[in-house]
């Protein structure tokens, strides 16, 4: 599987229509979604109760595109586990959700996935610092983790911009080693394309797509955008 093209589009099922999962999700991949992005929440570390492992493992046999699992969990390493034998291609989780980031990067690998790093719209990116040569994805998270349908916070362009320099900078540094840098939170049509603009070349998109009529044209739409502002 190819992780890290230029462009993605992630699709976060928590905005699928779950009596019809297994057909939202089949549909928003012949759309052309690149992911499939799956919010792991535990009403602990979130005020919100989601998705076990269970579902990614039923998905898995039925996709070849990267399951993304972003765990909004604490604590993470018994998920990690779990999410990586239940067919996880990415794991993701917050860095305040374990006493030991270094280790729970390290469960990851060792189950053979790829791993990330999300960040909150309060929380600084220095917990990277020591960690990028373990990481294959940073996330931002550029709403208040918990639910989705919220509004994008502006202030996150701007901690993209000084994440997209860090990547840079240490890709450069390490003969040209690739992070993607993941975008999640309120993003759509418009927001997509100053998200691009400060350096996000992964994009995490629910209500955006799972609350249209038509999958394709709302990801052409998204892709679009993405390429008016390249021109």
């Amino acid at each position: 599987m190819t992780f890290l093209k230029k462009i993605q589009i992630a699709p976060s099922i928590l905005s699928a229509d779950f009596f019809k999962l297994g057909e939202e999700i089949q549909n928003v991949i012949s759309a052309g979604a690149d992911w499939i992005h799956i919010d792991v929440m535990d009403n602990h570390y979130v005020p919100n109760l989601t998705i076990g492992p269970m579902i990614c493992k039923s998905i898995r046999p039925h996709i070849q595109v990267p399951i993304d699992i972003h765990l909004m969990v604490e604590p993470v390493d018994q998920l990690i586990i779990q999410f990586a034998k239940s067919g996880a291609d990415i794991i993701t989780f917050h860095p305040e959700a374990t006493r030991h980031l270094n280790r729970s990067l390290s469960i990851i690998h060792e189950y053979g996935c790829k791993a990330g790093l999300a960040i909150n719209p309060s929380t600084s990116l220095n917990h990277i610092q020591y960690v990028m040569d373990k990481i294959n994805v940073l996330l931002l998270m550029s709403v208040n983790p918990g639910f989705g349908g919220q509004k994008f916070i502006p202030s996150s362009l701007k901690k993209l911009s000084e994440a997209r320099k860090l990547i840079d900078n240490w890709s450069m540094e390490n003969n040209g080693q690739s992070i993607a840098l993941e975008i999640d939170g309120g993003i759509n049509s418009s927001t997509i394309t100053s998200a691009f603009s400060a350096g996000a070349d992964t994009f995490v998109v629910g209500s955006a797509i799972f609350e249209t009529s038509n999958y394709v044209k709302a990801i052409n739409s998204l892709r679009e955008s993405i390429n008016l502002n390249k021109a």
